[in-house]
């Protein structure tokens, strides 16, 4: 199969359900494992938003002029606390309207251990299942992005708000009490939220104390005990046994490769 990849497509199932997209074809890779994979970069990438050939990839598949144009790719996104829209400065206020304007979650994940995150309402449970979260919890409901990390700066002054990848690919983390975590957690911040709660009204800033914890089963056969991360930049032809998925990576006997990192990398992927 020859074509521009895109992140991996998931549904959550037991195990989650993975798809690679090569241009407009998906590919199944659950079935796959067990198998010989080889992914061979053609040494094109298009970029994802308008499809230009790009010598370099920004912000996982974009050209340059899409880079410093797109309003996904400001720093914002990954600081909703400075959202631009907010200050008046976005670069495209209907982008914003479609996607930081609308409810965001925020979460309690165990992925290489606890984190605290946010999430666009459309994106659960994608998101947890991207950043290899075996566990998740909604912890609050929030009408816009940029309240939902005004949220998260209070609540990662005592949680993390990282994932260790490295740790995350190691094998499944220990279960958490999510729900005991997340009242301690929100005790802690009870002030900060009683705040933003007076500032934007309590219906858009909802504590949820009724959400269950959500499982998620990843299809691995074995785990590394050394993560050797693979590069198509320095290594254009990868092959091996592909021993699972997690994430965004899938995991071969010669090593692990963040898929998500090479979109619009156009590859000829072999499984079989």
């Amino acid at each position: 199969m020859l074509g521009n990849i895109t992140k991996m497509k998931a549904k959550l199932s037991s195990p989650v359900e993975y798809q690679l997209p090569v241009d407009d074809a998906l590919l199944e890779m659950n079935s796959g494992i067990g198998s010989k994979i080889k992914l061979a970069y053609q040494g094109e990438i298009n970029c994802v938003s308008c499809g230009r050939k790009t010598s370099k990839s920004y912000a996982q598949g974009h050209c340059y002029p899409c880079f410093i144009s797109l309003a996904e790719c400001d720093m914002c996104i990954m600081k909703p606390e400075t959202c631009h829209f907010d200050a008046g400065t976005c670069r495209e206020p209907e982008w914003a309207q479609n996607h930081c304007m609308q409810p965001h979650y925020v979460y309690l994940a165990n992925s290489s251990g606890l984190k605290v995150g946010i999430t666009r309402g459309s994106q659960i449970p994608t998101r947890w299942i991207d950043q290899g979260a075996s566990q998740a919890l909604p912890i609050f409901k929030v009408a816009t992005r940029l309240q939902s990390g005004l949220l998260e700066v209070a609540l990662k002054s005592h949680v993390s708000d990282r994932t260790d990848w490295r740790k995350m690919l190691k094998g499944i983390p220990e279960p958490q009490d999510l729900e005991t975590l997340r009242d301690e957690l929100v005790e802690s911040c009870a002030q900060t939220v009683d705040e933003l709660q007076q500032q934007f009204g309590e219906s858009n800033i909802e504590f949820l104390p009724k959400e269950s914890i959500v499982e998620i089963e990843y299809p691995v056969s074995e785990y590394p005990e050394k993560v050797k991360s693979l590069n198509l930049d320095k290594t254009p032809e990868i092959e091996g046994t592909l021993l699972g998925i997690k994430g965004q990576y899938i995991i071969l006997d010669s090593g692990v490769l963040n898929i998500r990192k090479y979109s619009g990398y156009k590859l000829a992927v072999d499984l079989n």
